[in-house]
């Protein structure tokens, strides 16, 4: 089984790119590792869609083939996101907040598992989080070694042993800040980004949220200045 494409042509990964800072430095590290690109968004009836306008921005300036994917995950409910259900401001918790969406990884995973085998990409990024992250149990590496031993399981280049897929994680065990600092090195243009999850008309970030609370965080750790826009500054 490879990683490669047939011919010893360039590696091909697809990379999940919901338009945040975590996915842009992903794709960016993706890039310079020599890959293939194939950007992959979710439409997903979330209600921070600003988002999707980011990812095409960074798609198109990376150059990158982009798709954007329709799945109603309000059909399900129960998040922040895709529920009419408050999104928590300026605290801190203990538990999975609210704003984590039931199997969000794992139906966004099986998708570019499916559009991975069709383009031959033995290789799916991902820019899941371990450290500074909301407490997500799908942002877990125990989770992302399961996915792996399933999807080789479940598809026919593995079954037939012509691919081994594998799900990379280059941000797992990186903070925000050295995150931001990887992402700067490598020329990501933060100001293209979006992270808040409630965004006021116009697409101006809340400031409040725990998105953007880690994204501040992490430009002020790392030096940086914060190019985003918030409703208060």
């Amino acid at each position: 089984m490879t990683n490669t494409a047939a011919g010893g042509a360039t590696r091909k990964a697809v990379v999940l790119l919901s338009g945040g800072l975590d996915s842009a430095t992903t794709l960016a590290v993706a890039l310079a590792e020599g890959y293939e690109c194939f950007s992959l968004s979710f439409d997903y009836g979330q209600r921070h869609r600003y988002e999707l306008s980011a990812a095409g921005r960074i798609a198109r300036k990376a150059g990158t083939v982009h798709r954007e994917m329709a799945i109603d995950l309000r059909a399900l409910g129960g998040s922040a996101l895709t529920a009419d259900i408050d999104v928590p401001k300026n605290h801190y918790h203990d538990e999975i907040p609210v704003t984590y969406v039931p199997a969000r990884n794992t139906i966004f995973l099986a998708y570019a598992l499916g559009w991975a085998e069709v383009l031959e990409a033995g290789d799916i990024f991902i820019g899941v989080n371990a450290v500074d992250y909301s407490g997500y149990p799908d942002c877990r590496p125990e989770f992302i070694q399961a996915f792996e031993t399933m999807a080789n399981l479940a598809v026919r280049a593995a079954v037939e042993q012509t691919m081994r897929f594998r799900i990379r994680t280059p941000l797992i065990h990186l903070t925000k800040k050295e995150i931001i600092q990887k992402g700067m090195s490598l020329g990501v243009d933060y100001a293209a980004t979006h992270s808040c999850y409630d965004p006021a008309p116009g697409g101006l970030a809340c400031g409040q949220c725990d998105s953007c609370r880690l994204r501040k965080k992490g430009f002020s750790e790392a030096g940086v200045a914060d190019p985003t826009h918030y409703v208060r500054e």
